[in-house]
């Protein structure tokens, strides 16, 4: 993403293990480990391969490499990850973040929130893109989860706190609302995040 000059600069540190600005002041990159991103062959891998099976083409990361960085500054690098698409249970896990994120926001306002592993798939099959990643969630979260929750909040049984428990209910996000007396007598201990159905 970045303009072709960023690439001298790290040549420079790459090279020298330090860094001069034009007043001469120097930054020591010695003992650093340099870790870089890149979405240098990102649009070879959106591309649908054609064929049988459609499956990923081999190389094609490499040669993506190969036509964005010079070879003085590929000669630099001691090794290039290809990042694959997320699988089934890293993506729960990401959910799973953005709920507690969610619930971390809602602590003092005394709610708490139970997640059935069904919601926390849809969520994750809504949410989640080949092409994207993960970025489109927190919209997800926001649409489904945040906005119904500001009502509640705001003018509803959530006013007190509360335990919202979120399930999946005719093939869309449900959400159910024990206020906080109810909540003080079903349960003790905070209940785990993840629920079984």
């Amino acid at each position: 993403k970045a303009h072709p000059d960023v690439y001298n600069i790290l040549l420079q540190v790459m090279d020298h293990g330090e860094l001069t600005d034009h007043n001469g002041r120097t930054v020591n990159f010695r003992n650093v480990v340099l870790i870089m991103t890149s979405n240098a062959g990102a649009q070879e891998q959106a591309k649908e391969a054609i064929g049988f099976g459609r499956q990923r083409r081999e190389g094609e990361d490499t040669a993506a490499i190969e036509r964005t960085f010079t070879p003085e500054f590929r000669n630099r690098l001691d090794a290039v990850i290809a990042f694959a698409p997320l699988g089934k249970e890293v993506i729960l896990q990401v959910v799973e973040k953005f709920v507690l994120q969610l619930e971390a926001q809602l602590l003092d306002r005394g709610v708490t929130i139970e997640l059935t592993k069904k919601a926390a798939e849809w969520l994750g099959d809504k949410g989640y893109d080949d092409k994207m990643g993960a970025r489109p969630l927190g919209r997800v979260i926001q649409e489904h989860i945040k906005k119904p929750l500001a009502e509640e909040l705001l003018f509803g049984k959530l006013t007190k706190g509360g335990i919202v428990k979120v399930g999946v209910k005719d093939g869309q996000i449900d959400l159910r609302v024990e206020e906080p007396s109810r909540a003080r007598l079903s349960s003790k201990k905070k209940p785990p995040l993840l629920t079984a159905d």
